[in-house]
């Protein structure tokens, strides 16, 4: 039956395809913009081959009081987890792998923990971000480990024009408050910004319970900062700097202190962490001759989280610190052959742990060696990458990645290709120490490694494109937790997205539809919190000063288990959006989510049937701001 699976999403997407091209496009971003995620070397949106998006500045000031991860969730072929609203844990799954399987950078470092694996989206300042690129799809022959699924490149902002400052402040439902402000610029041959932001949140009950004694807003609150700075040097020489810090605060519930029966029941005890993350890096980008570009940057990604929870009636609250740096160097060459350029790449990677718990090893290294090659010849363009890891602790793995496309026509570009990736087990996976004379880890893991092969046909005439991919992602040695972490799992992803939108002179309609099965080889059980189908679309509207946007998200059955026990339900949100120019420096911005106050969860704590409880999501609410900018 699974053979069957591709060959039916691709009739059915072909066809929806040849209808939304006359009536979409794919993306809101310009195909004139360039990219650097998707091959490491800049290259036009509308001629990379690899499946990407980009989100714009214009659009993440238009989604206003918005998550990171609810931003990220309405892009092609994402889904997403969240543990209780504002703050609280979440994952993305891009094109149905695990969360850990996509690698996140901020301003070209690392920025994940090495303990989970993941990375604490629900801490990243959206107000501190510029632009977002989305590589869909495996690119550990370009990065390196954990990037199966996929990566996101987050880019803060940066100085440029004149130095203009800027400011906003919002309000809204769950006594929800908001300011940021900055500045940024260029005077003679420096470039500068700088930028601070907060954010605080009553929130509401993390965990929903119907009992009224019981329930606790678990509220959120953020102070974060970013800089940057950069010096032209000469005409071909540049020197730099860059920085984000953000810490939070969030509370959240645990379900043995909602339940009155449990021995660790304490109502007076709001567990609650705090969470710390940071990126900084310094580079040199110099043009060492006509045709070869270096650029070397040294750079460190931190993630810390302090936990304080209730732990038992003689204990009032027990700390847990995990803190994850990670030392990081990249060598990056260009060169310009007569056809194509030759990228050449070193990465080292130091990855040091620091914790409450006794880790059996708190460090392990990787050197990073990559070669890859990208050319236009005529109408053919070709995209190959090779990477050779050597880590400390899993010897040498050897990754590739293969790409072709094909102009049929002005407006049809076809393409096609192959990668392998791989992603290295976290210390939690291998040395988390014994729980009681249970064990928790095992030393004995290997990388998880997966082989991916996709292909895309997209259309781009005038204001309208249109984009639909096919993959197949088959992922071996996947580590579960049985009695202990194991490589005894393989997985089977196979999926189609289709993404599309129409521009008129006043309208812009766009949208995506994903139909997937993310399954586990051995029992053919969806992956968990893992969809079927999901979708998105929006549509908006100019008129004068003002801009109306309406926003529609829907995601079928999932499930919280692997056994696929414990389902949950399929759901469809609406939010609305509206902003109006009051003059040239000034406008104010409305923003309504679930705005029919739909009742759904992402994530369920336990199984609801026995003594767990699902995780709640916002309902119905509104958010207004104002913002300063003068031109």
């Amino acid at each position: 039956m699974k053979q069957s699976i591709i060959a039916s999403l691709v009739s059915a997407s072909l066809a929806s395809v040849a209808f939304n091209a006359s009536t979409f496009a794919d993306e809101a971003a310009s195909l004139d913009d360039t990219i650097v995620t998707a091959s490491r070397t800049s290259e036009s949106l509308s001629k990379t081959l690899a499946d990407v998006s980009v989100i714009d500045r214009a659009q993440i000031e238009r989604a206003g009081q918005s998550s990171l991860v609810e931003i990220l969730q309405t892009q092609p072929g994402i889904e997403i987890t969240n543990t209780g609203g504002a703050g609280k844990s979440s994952g993305i799954f891009m094109r149905g792998t695990n969360t850990s399987h996509v690698l996140v950078l901020v301003d070209g470092v690392r920025f994940n923990s090495a303990t989970t694996g993941t990375t604490a989206f629900e801490n990243l300042p959206v107000a501190l971000i510029d632009r977002i690129e989305i590589l869909r799809g495996p690119a550990a022959s370009l990065y390196g480990q954990d990037a199966i699924g996929g990566v996101i490149q987050i880019f803060t902002k940066k100085g440029s024009g004149k130095p203009q400052f800027y400011a906003s402040v919002g309000y809204g439902t769950y006594d929800t408050k908001t300011a940021e402000a900055g500045v940024h610029g260029t005077i003679n041959d420096t470039s500068f910004a700088f930028g601070i932001s907060s954010q605080d949140t009553d929130g509401f009950s993390a965990l929903k319970t119907n009992n009224p004694n019981l329930k606790d807003d678990d509220g959120y609150s953020n102070l974060s900062i970013t800089s940057s700075l950069s010096h032209k040097i000469s005409e071909d020489d540049e020197i730099g700097l860059q920085l984000l810090h953000s810490k939070g605060k969030t509370r959240f519930d645990n379900r043995y202190n909602i339940d009155p029966f449990s021995p660790a029941f304490d109502p007076a005890f709001s567990d609650y962490a705090e969470i710390t993350q940071q990126s900084y890096s310094v580079y040199t980008k110099n043009k060492i001759t006509s045709n070869w570009t270096s650029t070397l940057r040294v750079g460190e990604g931190d993630d810390e989280t302090v936990t304080y929870a209730a732990l038992g009636p003689f204990t009032s609250e027990s700390r847990s610190l995990f803190r994850t740096k990670q030392h990081q160097l990249t060598w990056l060459n260009d060169v310009k052959l007569p056809v194509g350029v030759l990228t050449l790449a070193y990465d080292r990677l130091e990855e040091r742990v620091k914790s409450t718990t006794d880790f059996k090893e708190n460090s392990r290294n990787n050197d990073g060696y990559f070669a890859g090659y990208l050319a236009d010849l005529g109408n053919h363009t070709i995209h190959l990458n090779y990477r050779s890891d050597h880590n400390t602790r899993f010897g040498t793995n050897d990754t590739g990645g293969v790409s072709y496309g094909y102009q049929l026509t002005d407006s049809w570009r076809a393409s096609a290709s192959y990668g392998t990736a791989f992603r290295a087990p976290t210390f939690n996976d291998l040395y988390y120490p014994d729980f009681f004379g249970f064990a928790q880890a095992n030393p004995n893991l290997k990388p998880e490694k997966s082989e991916s092969i996709e292909a895309s046909l997209r259309y781009n005439r005038d204001k309208t494109t249109a984009s639909v991919t096919v993959y197949q992602n088959k992922i071996r040695d996947l580590i579960v937790f049985t009695s202990i972490p194991e490589n005894v799992r393989k997985a089977e992803i196979q999926g189609v997205t289709v993404a599309a939108s129409q521009a008129w002179d006043s309208w812009l309609l766009q949208g995506s539809v994903d139909i997937q099965s993310p399954r586990d080889e051995s029992t053919d059980n969806l992956l968990i919190r893992r969809a079927n189908n999901h979708a998105s679309a929006s549509l908006g509207y100019t008129l004068g000063d003002w801009h109306f946007g309406a926003e529609g998200i829907a995601s079928s059955k999932r499930y919280n288990d692997t056994a696929n026990n414990i389902s949950l339900a399929g759901y469809t949100i609406f939010n609305l959006t509206t902003d109006y120019q009051i003059n040239q420096d000034w406008k104010i911005q409305a923003r309504l989510n679930n705005m029919f106050d739909k009742q759904y969860a992402l994530a369920y704590d336990g199984n609801p049937r026995t003594d767990g409880f699902a995780y709640d999501t916002p309902g119905s609410n509104l958010f207004v701001s104002v913002r300063w900018q003068p031109k």
